[in-house]
């Protein structure tokens, strides 16, 4: 059974194009999220298209640890979407659905859990985190809300 998403949307006051180039930027990520460090693009890939591979970093307290990442969307103001995994194990998809309003656009920020059980165990001991959809719900809040701030101050 295929695990739901959690999701969370928020509307911004900012062009679409421009929010998508936020979200789109993963070494900057960390500048959003809470848990998010950013990281690196790698493979000679230099931003973000369908197949460009990245090494996120992440830290919670004094636990960090690093996912390895393969965009699979990149849709410019539409949707931006990648895949993680650690040790060649899935580990979660993320999506950002980027959807135009009257006064700029709704941003949708989606997290699917797709661990084996033993990645469950594994990744709550690296990470600190038993619940990882009941922990990425307040952090993909904060994680909008200051990708927000950011692109309605552009």
């Amino acid at each position: 059974m295929a695990a739901s998403p959690v999701s969370v949307s928020t509307d911004i006051a900012s062009d679409p194009k421009l929010v998508y180039d936020l979200i789109s930027d993963l070494p900057r990520m960390g500048e959003w999220s809470p848990e998010n460090r950013g990281g690196k693009w790698r493979g000679g890939a230099t931003g973000p298209e369908v197949g460009a591979k990245f090494k996120g970093k992440n830290k919670i307290g004094w636990r960090s640890w690093s996912t390895d990442v393969v965009v699979t969307d990149a849709a410019p103001a539409e949707k931006f979407a990648f895949k993680c995994s650690a040790l060649g194990m899935p580990i979660a998809v993320w999506t950002y659905d980027i959807t135009p309003t009257a006064t700029g656009c709704t941003v949708t920020e989606s997290f699917v859990d797709t661990r084996s059980g033993f990645l469950k165990v594994a990744g709550s001991l690296a990470t600190g985190v038993k619940d990882r959809d009941a922990h990425n719900l307040p952090c993909m809040e904060t994680t909008l809300a200051n990708l927000k701030k950011a692109a309605e101050a552009s």
